[in-house]
């Protein structure tokens, strides 16, 4: 029995099946899990979406921007960027049930040693208080009413957290953190427009992972979201973002001796 974890697919569902033949994934034994950004980008996110539904417990995945940006599209919170590649998920037959499906996927996991988030953790949340946080937010997408959540959902600010909110801010910027972040200053301050390489960030801003102090440093973080980062590994972090659907590699590492599988993708 062996855990994989997976970095972003963005639809890229051919490349997904070559990787789980190349890791000779076997359903009956193995878990999969997966750091957010399912669908969007790539060319055949309903494949992927459909299969990872139809694949029950066996494969575990936490929300990223993009699958949440679907959400808002098919809510008429927002509208289609012209690189979005969602449509078809929007014009399926099965549409309402994958929404359904999506709206019930977690924002954060943590189990024994791991932690997994699709961008990151700002530096004053423990691990444990990071799963609170992401159960109020997954608790108002599974609402009859989650619209209202989404309609707020959008916007760089507050760029910081503060405990005492209670108001829309409070879920932006758990969202925002878990789902969009890179970087952040010594204090937890967002900076949601940098998307470089790790020697380029800004002054004054530091990778959230590299925090003095961060309270979530005890764990081993497993998270994806930075395609220009690549893959890079810590004792405490594993970042598997490694730019599939620009034409990068596709990255698995299984868990129990990190060993790493890489396959290059077409952009």
């Amino acid at each position: 029995m062996a855990t994989y974890a997976i970095g972003d697919l963005q639809g890229c569902f051919t490349a997904f099946q070559r990787l789980i033949e190349l890791i000779r994934f076997d359903p009956v034994q193995d878990k999969l899990w997966l750091v957010g950004d399912i669908v969007n980008r790539g060319p055949d996110s309903l494949s992927l979406l459909r299969y990872i539904k139809q694949a029950g417990d066996v494969i575990l995945m936490v929300l990223g921007n993009h699958d949440l940006h679907l959400l808002m599209v098919a809510a008429g919170k927002a509208k289609n960027h012209p690189s979005d590649t969602i449509q078809p998920i929007l014009d399926a037959p099965d549409r309402d049930e994958l929404l359904h499906w999506l709206r019930h996927q977690k924002l954060f996991h943590a189990e024994g040693q791991y932690a997994m988030v699709h961008a990151g953790l700002l530096p004053s949340w423990s691990v444990s208080q990071a799963e609170q946080l992401a159960r109020e937010v997954e608790s108002a997408l599974q609402q009859d009413n989650f619209q209202e959540l989404l309609a707020l959902m959008y916007g760089n600010d507050p760029d910081h957290w503060q405990n005492e909110w209670t108001d829309h801010r409070r879920l932006r910027v758990i969202i925002n953190a878990m789902t969009r972040m890179r970087v952040c200053t010594l204090e937890g301050k967002m900076n949601f427009t940098y998307k470089g390489n790790i020697q380029s960030i800004p002054f004054g801003y530091f990778p959230w992972f590299s925090i003095p102090h961060r309270l979530s440093q005890n764990s081993t973080v497993i998270c994806g979201h930075w395609s220009a980062l690549g893959l890079y590994l810590t004792d405490n972090l594993i970042a598997l973002d490694t730019g599939c659907v620009w034409g990068g590699q596709l990255t698995a590492i299984r868990l129990e001796d990190r060993k790493v599988f890489q396959l290059p993708c077409a952009r």
